[in-house]
């Protein structure tokens, strides 16, 4: 399989995630401010896990163009991710339904929690197929700081639920943050200004 056809296939299968998630969002009765009322949490929780999406996306994108040869385990690692990521509309509309209650949100937790690891999961597999290529190994090891970073925050965020959800919900924030703008190390190796 080329790396083509993979990236072609995880986009879609991140499009099909993005549209389930959207159907969730339901038209309120009535024309008033009052009507929205009710889906301001669901609409809350749809934007929090859009952005996740978006962020797995675009990191994902960066990612495959460090990819030169795509093997069986690189195959298995993203479809791992990908069966991860497909359980997010479940736990967004969850959340939303029940308006960020304790269960719910450490729930959600919980898988943001195993994205982070099945996205590490495929670094790793991409690393060890490309072994002698030590730009690449160079932009992961800097990468795993911050996925280990996101993984205690996720982690920290289960417990803190039953704390206090809006603890939990900062912790998300931050982990979006660290992740929203993609390495620009790794588009400097592609357009070619990082020498081996």
């Amino acid at each position: 399989m080329g790396k083509g056809r993979l990236e072609a296939f995880s986009d879609g299968v991140i499009a099909i995630i993005i549209t389930i998630m959207v159907l969730e969002l339901k038209v309120p009765e009535g024309a008033t401010w009052q009507a929205l009322q009710p889906i301001i949490p669901v609409f809350l929780s749809y934007m929090l896990s859009f952005v996740f999406i978006g962020i797995y996306w675009n990191n994902h994108h960066h990612l495959m163009h460090l990819v030169k040869h795509i093997s069986a385990g690189i195959m298995w690692a993203n479809l791992n991710l990908l069966f991860w990521l497909s359980l997010v509309p479940f736990a967004t509309g969850w959340l939303g339904q029940n308006h960020f209650q304790p269960f719910p949100v450490a729930l959600y937790a919980v898988l943001l929690d195993l994205c982070g690891v099945a996205y590490t999961i495929l670094q790793i597999t991409i690393e060890r197929r490309h072994k002698d290529d030590l730009r690449l190994k160079d932009i992961m090891q800097r990468q795993r700081g911050k996925g280990m970073a996101s993984l205690f925050l996720y982690t920290a965020a289960i417990p803190l639920a039953y704390i206090n959800t809006t603890i939990s919900g900062l912790l998300f924030i931050t982990v979006a943050i660290i992740w929203f703008i993609p390495d620009k190390k790794i588009e400097k190796m592609v357009d070619g200004e990082i020498e081996k």
